[in-house]
């Protein structure tokens, strides 16, 4: 993630604080094929739209749908199944999106349909660790980085999935009431905190500094 210094993560604040080709260098050295995000940060920074049909029955079990084999994806977490997609790739790697089991059967036939990949698990809500297991075992997904936004990165630190955080600082300061953090939506207020190891501190552009951690066990 790339954040103002007081932690903010709103894109259109972050691209202001230094040259954003920093943020993508950083990420190509993590070498992680594929990359996660949530449905908000993709309704807002790409091109998809909302699914409106009516409601139908829902899938009811955990399933997957296998579209394209990839060595990565752009993995997308939309629980409901909301967002309909006019291309299968985002940022040139095949979709791939986890819904919930009380996702909508037309919803997931229509992603199949178009030639999108899908997972289904978890009742109510997604299962991220099962999640994460279908992806590894189905879709070959060994490693993935988290690009967006706080409430997801929130959820897989919530559910223990995190094995490094990497947060570049920019040189300013949002301030904003309201705007996202790096790691947010948390409800659980007795939750104590996840403790990390310092890897690395790297200056990068002329004034963002790259910070590496290890989440400690």
């Amino acid at each position: 993630m790339m954040s103002s210094v007081d932690g903010r993560i709103d894109c259109d604040m972050t691209e202001k604080l230094d040259d954003t080709s920093t943020y993508y260098e950083a990420l190509d050295l993590l070498n992680c094929c594929s990359q996660l995000m949530g449905r908000v940060t993709v309704q807002l920074h790409y091109n998809v739209g909302d699914f409106a049909e009516p409601a139908t029955p829902p899938i009811g079990h955990e399933a997957y749908h296998v579209a394209t084999r990839s060595e990565g994806y752009t993995i997308v977490i939309d629980s409901q199944g909301t967002l309909t997609y006019r291309e299968t790739t985002i940022d040139g790697k095949p979709l791939l999106v986890i819904v919930g089991e009380n996702c909508s059967k037309v919803y997931l036939d229509r992603l199949g349909f178009q030639g999108i990949s899908w997972i289904a698990t978890g009742k109510g809500h997604v299962d991220l660790r099962r999640a994460m297991e279908q992806a590894a075992r189905h879709f070959g997904i060994d490693r993935i980085a988290l690009v967006g936004g706080g409430h997801i990165n929130g959820a897989f630190l919530e559910a223990g999935l995190l094995d490094e955080v990497s947060l570049m600082i920019g040189a300013g300061i949002d301030g904003r009431a309201g705007m996202t953090s790096v790691f947010d939506g948390i409800a659980n207020s007795s939750r104590v905190p996840v403790l990390l190891n310092l890897q690395s501190i790297q200056k990068t552009g002329d004034n963002t500094v790259w910070l590496r951690y290890s989440i400690r066990q």
